[in-house]
């Protein structure tokens, strides 16, 4: 059994995700979609924006515009964004909720660091939905993290619900990470290890994923469908930015020197600092 002491500890992670906003056409069906599916609830409404999370702690912000074009699944942007459970058995929970909810899940997998359910929301928005596995295992002897794509153990992962029923997004579940789609591996770690000051934990053919204090990810980007895709049109439905919350403010504000030497425009607006990657997702630090 995993105990408290085998779990990663996001808090004293540098870098870790806050909170991830999605341009939305259907706002409705949008908003429905990540209340009853996966449990979040809102905190803060408008009338063409709601953020929703759990408790008191915002995880998704939803703009609407229905004069968005749709999502293009060639272009960069959002490959998913991952909802870290805080244990196997709420991602057991979870996994119940959904099939009786007739919800599709479109893959299962054992990545070593994590079990993971993939689906997407009614405009294509890819979203994970996964638990840790013990820290401990990550690594090769060399400290190198090991990640696969194995097949699920669905029935083991069923056992640890122990007949406990699905309640809502649990009160310290996360976005775990973000994965991105990108134009290209290279210009991405220019961007994620050399501006923003992540390291390459892993790599797979055609993919980088970033991680920080130590996880096997909380940023990953790849070309599997966006190869050599340019800056995203601004009008278009999907991703928009990436909250990193950061730890130490002296870390923002070597980001900032960074991006300054590599010319890369940053905004600063109180503690916050605000870029954008090479394809126009906004990045947005706060300390």
């Amino acid at each position: 059994m995993t105990t408290a002491t085998d779990v990663f500890d996001m808090q004293a992670a540098p870098m870790r995700i806050g909170t991830v906003r999605l341009k939305v056409r259907d706002f409705g069906a949008v908003s429905a979609f990540y209340q009853s599916v996966l449990g979040l609830r809102p905190i803060e409404t408008g009338t063409r924006r709601v953020l929703l999370g759990t408790g008191s702690t915002p995880l998704l912000d939803l703009l609407s515009d229905a004069a968005l074009a749709p999502r293009d699944r060639g272009q960069a942007g959002l490959f998913h964004t991952a909802f870290l459970m805080p244990t196997r058995a709420d991602l057991a929970r979870w996994m119940v909720h959904a099939k009786g909810a007739g919800v599709p899940i479109q893959g299962a997998s054992n990545h070593i660091v994590s079990e993971a359910l993939y689906l997407s929301d009614p405009e294509g928005n890819g979203i994970e939905v996964y638990a840790d596995r013990p820290a401990d295992r990550w690594r090769t002897e060399t400290g190198e993290v090991r990640m696969s794509t194995d097949p699920l153990d669905v029935p083991g992962l069923l056992r640890s619900a122990e007949g406990t029923e699905w309640s809502g997004f649990p009160e310290g579940g996360s976005v775990g990470h973000v994965h991105l789609q990108v134009g290209g591996t290279e210009a991405a770690d220019r961007f994620y290890r050399d501006i923003l000051g992540f390291d390459i934990a892993a790599r797979y053919p055609g993919a980088s994923f970033y991680g920080s204090g130590g996880y096997h990810h909380q940023l990953a980007g790849n070309v599997w469908n966006s190869r050599r895709a340019g800056l995203r049109p601004e009008g278009m439905a999907g991703l928009d930015a990436v909250e990193i919350v950061v730890r130490d403010p002296a870390t923002r504000d070597a980001i900032a020197r960074r991006a300054e030497t590599a010319g890369i425009p940053a905004k600063r607006t109180g503690a916050a600092l605000g870029l954008r990657d090479p394809w126009g997702t906004r990045i947005n630090l706060r300390a």
